[in-house]
C-alpha cells in the first residue's frame, strides 16, 4: 500500500465521519417532531410527542386494529390484529423519517417534523 494509497483512504474515512455527525445533527434541530398514523395511504391522525410516560393509542379500522405506545420520543407498535406481528417486534423508533409498516392492515407509522428538512426526498444510513 502506497502512501498516496493510505491519504485516500484517510480522505474517505474522515469524510464518511462527517457526513454521520451532519446528517444526526440535522434530526437533532428539525423542529418539533410527530407521529403521523396512515391508513391506506390516507394520514388518520398526528400524535405530537409529549414529556410524559408512556400512553397507547388504539388504532382501529376495516383492515385490523394495532395499538401503539408513545414513550416520550419514541413510538412502537405493542398489539397487532395482523398474522405476522412484524411491526410488533420492529420496536421503537424514534428518529425523524423512521417508519413502521403493517402491511395486512395497511398502516404506516411514521416520525415527521414541522420543519422541512433541506427538502430531501430521502434519507439513506
Amino acid at each position: 500500500m502506497t502512501k498516496g494509497d493510505k491519504i485516500v483512504i484517510l480522505f474517505i474515512f474522515i469524510l464518511s465521519i462527517s457526513l454521520f455527525f451532519i446528517i444526526n445533527l440535522t434530526n437533532v434541530n428539525s423542529g418539533n417532531k410527530y407521529v403521523s398514523v396512515q391508513i391506506n395511504g390516507e394520514e388518520v391522525k398526528q400524535i405530537t410527542f409529549g414529556n410524559s410516560s408512556k400512553k397507547t393509542y388504539p388504532i382501529k379500522s376495516k383492515f385490523g386494529e394495532n395499538v401503539l405506545e408513545i414513550n416520550k420520543d419514541k413510538v412502537r407498535v405493542i398489539e397487532a390484529s395482523c398474522p405476522d406481528k412484524l411491526d410488533v417486534k420492529q420496536g421503537y423508533i424514534k428518529n425523524i423519517g423512521e417508519i413502521i409498516v403493517c402491511v395486512p392492515n395497511r398502516l404506516v407509522i411514521e416520525i415527521k417534523s414541522d420543519k422541512d428538512l433541506l427538502d430531501l426526498d430521502a434519507t439513506i444510513y
